[in-house]
């Protein structure tokens, strides 16, 4: 256990690395650097934008959110997995998709986001589906989206140019979404105190370095065995955190979302018994409620059943699934969410956040850039073109 909120049982290694404790002491003395990927996570980072300034968007009770990968993927998932706390609607538009949402009345209120400015998924849905009222966070420079903006004479916020979209969910990109969801974004920071938790910092590192020598290993499937509905955005957003940022110079590792328990019955004969190139994360929310069994209708061969909610089944799945992962000795670590909140949240996204800085020091790659992407964005223009 590593806070109040989350419960994590990690991987069985305990070693770590004594270059690894160097980057992650080097790493946190950025904080203090304001030009710095590593302040945004801290209270102490100042945003483009200050309350009094989103007052105006507060107001509306629709919300849009216009962003490809970093740009959308860590406020869809603050609103899923804080949903129930949250009393507007927000729609994602993330994928060149028909049968995205195309109200009538244009009443809502559209966040477009791009840090370059020029993502062409995000200016066609924009161009299609977005509301009258327009608000722009990207950088700083000359692009589509600024002069759109200027145009239009919407308001723009600027995404600050040292943090790239998949590490952007603590800044303009997350935070300014998050207000408008009526949360409170000063909760999500929580960088400072995690640091100076023995436990946290241990954790981080046995992770990392667990992980570093499971790819080693050449298990570089990383599947996630999701328990919890609402946290599969956060998964999505996981997966482009890990993917984009680890997978350079014939390296990296790929995470794999895996509903559970549905995926018993389709992908566990594989997990068990398939190539042994994975290792997985446990991932489970623990419910204060849960709709329980129908004790007199349940017949005789299966009265084990019987006084179970639908929580305490998952929960025996799970526990089965460790045991039998334990007997064959498959590598995997657990997060049990205790309470659903800013705080819990922004505990996940420092943790999943510092750990892929971490991996990508291990394993001898940038873990800010993505040189590869741009030659599908190059290739896509000079077919439309």
């Amino acid at each position: 256990m590593f806070s109040k909120n989350i419960k994590l049982e990690n991987f069985k290694n305990l070693k770590i690395q004594k270059k690894l404790k160097l980057y992650f002491k080097s790493l946190i003395k950025k904080k203090i650097d304001k030009k710095n990927l590593i302040n945004s996570f801290t209270k102490s980072y100042s945003y483009s934008f200050d309350k009094n300034q989103i007052k105006f968007y507060k107001k509306f009770n629709i919300c849009e959110i216009y962003g490809m990968g970093g740009s959308s993927l860590g406020a869809h998932a603050i609103y899923d997995f804080i949903k129930p706390n949250i009393k507007k609607k927000f729609y994602f538009y993330n994928n060149l998709d028909e049968k995205n949402k195309f109200r009538k009345n244009k009443k809502g209120l559209s966040i477009i986001i791009s840090k370059s400015g020029n993502t062409l998924e995000t200016i066609v849905n924009e161009n299609i589906f977005s509301s009258k009222k327009k608000l722009f966070i990207t950088e700083n420079k000359n692009n589509y989206l600024r002069n759109l903006a200027s145009k239009l004479k919407a308001e723009i916020i600027e995404h600050k140019n040292f943090i790239g979209g998949r590490y952007s969910v603590l800044s303009e990109v997350g935070m300014l979404p998050a207000e408008l969801m009526g949360l409170n974004s000063n909760k999500f920071k929580k960088f400072d105190k995690l640091i100076l938790n023995k436990n946290f910092v241990k954790n981080l590192l046995i992770s990392v370095n667990s992980i570093y020598n499971l790819v080693k290993q050449k298990k570089t499937n990383s599947i996630i065995l999701n328990y919890d509905e609402s946290s599969y955005n956060l998964f999505k957003w996981y997966q482009q955190l890990v993917a984009e940022s680890l997978g350079k110079k014939s390296n990296g590792v790929l995470p794999i979302i895996s509903d559970m328990p549905k995926d018993n019955h389709s992908l566990m004969q594989l997990y068990l018994d398939g190539n042994k190139n994975t290792f997985f994360t446990f991932f489970d929310t623990k419910e204060t409620t849960s709709p329980k069994i129908k004790g007199r209708e349940i017949l005789e061969n299966f009265k084990y059943l019987k006084n179970h909610s639908l929580q305490s089944i998952k929960s025996a799945q799970k526990q089965a699934t460790k045991n039998v992962f334990l007997k064959k000795k498959i590598p995997f670590r657990s997060f049990e969410i205790l309470k659903k909140n800013e705080e819990t949240l922004g505990e996940l996204f420092t943790f999943f956040m510092l750990e892929t800085i971490l991996l990508g020091n291990m394993m001898k790659v940038n873990p800010f850039d993505q040189p590869s992407v741009e030659l599908i964005k190059k290739e896509t223009k000079k077919i439309l073109a």
